[in-house]
């Protein structure tokens, strides 16, 4: 997707910790203290005109890095764009996380994330599933804490059939900023930015397009 969005769109991507390149480290299985990292991390990076995308935890993520950089460097995002993800203070009971390590990945087989065969190749799940039972726990164990509203534009993406979230929920999002929220829909579960991928990129550089930038 990012590189869809280029040269028009300068995209940085985030890697969080225990993951491909940074495999060695730990993975983190706490929304706030990977968001104080994220935090520092881009911080130096935000100037005017930057937006913060997320998926699924990545939603939370960026919602929680911009309420950072709002209360501690007051520097607002010119959005936040989050997807497949339903709004912070609306809480599911969820204990993914609890399951041993098949029910981990019978979750991941029944989201379709992740392509099927390749859960069943010798050695990968084994290599996966220390940083997605931390993305588990991490999410699942969020509580939203109360303070000020962002003041950024939101435009929230959601699949209409997506076991994570209903439309209602994706509304919640709403509630979060003083500033206007957008709605996009699109068909499929919770990863239809897989299968459109096309429109999804559409929607994201149209929308960054109508900013007052």
């Amino acid at each position: 997707m990012s590189s869809a969005l280029r040269p028009a769109i300068e995209v940085l991507a985030l890697q969080y910790p225990g993951r491909q390149d940074r495999r060695s480290e730990p993975s983190i299985d706490d929304i706030g203290e990977l968001a104080d990292r994220l935090h520092k991390a881009v911080a130096p990076w935000c100037r005017p005109g930057t937006a913060f995308f997320g998926h699924s935890m990545g939603a939370i993520l960026a919602f929680e890095v911009a309420r950072r950089l709002e209360r501690k460097e007051g520097v607002s995002p010119a959005a936040l764009i989050v997807s497949g993800r339903r709004g912070p203070t609306t809480e599911r009971d969820e204990t993914v996380h609890l399951r041993p390590d098949a029910g981990l990945l019978a979750e991941l087989r029944e989201l379709s994330g992740t392509d099927a065969a390749m859960l069943d190749e010798e050695g990968f799940a084994e290599l996966i599933l220390p940083a997605l039972r931390s993305d588990y726990t991490a999410i699942e164990t969020y509580r939203h804490e109360p303070g000020p509203p962002l003041t950024c534009p939101i435009l929230a993406l959601t699949g209409d059939q997506d076991p994570k979230t209903t439309v209602a929920e994706v509304k919640d999002w709403s509630r979060h900023t003083s500033g206007p929220f957008d709605l996009k829909v699109h068909p499929g579960g919770h990863f239809y930015l897989n299968e459109r991928s096309g429109e999804v990129i559409g929607d994201i550089a149209g929308y960054l397009r109508s900013l007052p930038l």
